[in-house]
């Protein structure tokens, strides 16, 4: 079944709401909260990494906000255990048994605030939940139900107490974002609210989370034409046998890509995706996945370098094999 024309332009409608919503909190953001609202109805997860004081948290608590179902924030600290994030069993002395009690992973969104400042150990706690939509503690499995997302902060520039994020995890998120600081005009609107403070800041939920689910499984069937996916196998293997990149994007992220393409479309009001969806998310999509050779790394090689030349170097299709 394939995503109809109306279908489409209701879908768009939907996520315009969304980003309207958030845009009360994130001035002038507009490309990066769609982004975040692409990875939400992909059902896939934000990485979040910019400077201190760019309302990465805010943003997150917005999107939060915005889905009317259950939310939790965990502030990652280097004692935090994984206990702390799936939950623990404890034994019940009166029934005689042990029942488990569900950590804050358990929610709708997940914010995970300062990602890097736990233990790799307590990272590896979230690598099952974010892939599988599931905890499994003393060998029973707990679904977290759906919708489900986990969208992490960290800082960039602060790297003493931290531990950098392993290649296993950075590619159980969906997309990485930086948010950036605003322009002038978007500056002068957030200063003259300069009496309010940030984390005071609500903002009324505008879809329910049963309709979350709804739109995520719409925007699956929307029609992605054969030479879309040639591109997409294109650009992932040039990531893989580009000299400066030492680990290339995985089979994992050329489906993200295909299933953000596909939400891009849908938000646009398409029932089917064109390359400039495409292009539009490779950077976002693809970049955190590469692992960069130490030499290039050191002359200033970074991976949305990499990704930009890629796609210069690798052109769209133009023609259509399927309707």
């Amino acid at each position: 079944m394939t995503m109809t024309p109306d279908e489409a332009a209701w879908f768009a409608e939907s996520f315009n709401r969304l980003v309207t919503n958030v845009e009360q909190v994130l001035l002038g953001k507009t490309f990066v909260v769609r982004l975040g609202f692409t990875a939400l109805l992909s059902e896939g997860h934000l990485l979040l990494e910019d400077y201190p004081g760019t309302g990465k948290t805010s943003f997150a608590r917005a999107i939060a906000q915005s889905v009317s179902g259950t939310t939790n924030r965990i502030q990652f600290t280097p004692d935090l255990l994984p206990g702390d994030i799936t939950g623990v069993s404890i034994f019940d002395q009166r029934d005689n048994e042990f029942e488990f009690h569900a950590g804050p992973i358990f929610s709708n969104i997940v914010l995970a605030d300062e990602i890097n400042r736990a233990s790799p150990k307590t990272q590896a706690a979230l690598l099952e939940v974010m892939e599988e939509g599931q905890v499994t503690v003393d060998g029973v499995t707990h679904p977290v139900g759906s919708p489900f997302m986990v969208i992490a902060t960290q800082n960039p520039i602060e790297q003493a107490g931290t531990y950098r994020l392993p290649e296993a995890q950075l590619d159980r998120f969906l997309m990485k974002a930086s948010i950036g600081y605003p322009d002038r005009a978007s500056t002068l609107r957030i200063l003259d609210g300069a009496g309010v403070a940030a984390h005071s800041t609500a903002i009324d939920p505008v879809v329910s989370a049963e309709l979350v689910v709804e739109m995520a499984q719409l925007a699956r069937t929307v029609h992605v034409d054969p030479t879309i996916n040639d591109y997409v196998s294109r650009l992932v293997e040039a990531t893989r046998s580009a000299a400066e990149v030492r680990l290339g994007v995985s089979v994992r992220g050329a489906l993200a890509l295909i299933r953000a393409a596909k939400t891009l479309a849908a938000s646009n009001g398409r029932h089917y995706v064109v390359p400039d969806d495409v292009k539009a998310l490779a950077e976002s999509v693809l970049a955190h996945r590469l692992v960069i050779d130490a030499e290039a790394e050191f002359e200033g090689v970074t991976a949305s370098s990499v990704i930009a030349q890629i796609l210069i170097e690798n052109p769209p299709p133009t023609e259509r094999q399927a309707v």
